[in-house]
């Protein structure tokens, strides 16, 4: 199973960045605006809006990111993200921009499990 007396676990650092397209941007969009996923936390620069319908659409995907991935999986390939607006061109870029140990413990209150244990 794991051994309980290391309890990290890696994750990606990741950014998402708005890239532009052919199409025009209409959703108050600005090619390069962006913001950073360290760990459990979404990190927005000073000055940097991002629409909330944009952002609704793109954090179901940040977690999986996060991970290590098969080098099968489709989540490794694909990385860019329209906006969820038909109308609107923009896409957003999500990159691994380095990782991170993060422990268990500090995490949650749940314990590792073991060899035998279940996830109650």
């Amino acid at each position: 199973m794991c051994d309980i007396t290391d309890d990290t676990f890696p994750l990606y650092n990741l950014k998402v960045e708005v890239v532009a397209t052919d199409r025009p941007m209409v959703c108050g969009h600005k090619e390069g605006d962006y913001f950073l996923v360290i760990g459990e936390n979404i990190v927005f620069p000073a000055n940097n809006y991002f629409s909330l319908y944009a952002l609704a659409a793109i954090l179901p995907l940040l977690p999986a990111k996060q991970r290590a991935l098969h080098p099968n999986d489709w989540m490794l390939s694909d990385g860019e993200i329209a906006c969820p607006d038909p109308n609107c061109g923009a896409r957003f870029k999500i990159s691994r921009i380095g990782e991170q140990e993060f422990s268990h413990a500090d995490c949650t209150v749940k314990p590792l499990l073991t060899e035998g244990s279940e996830n109650k």
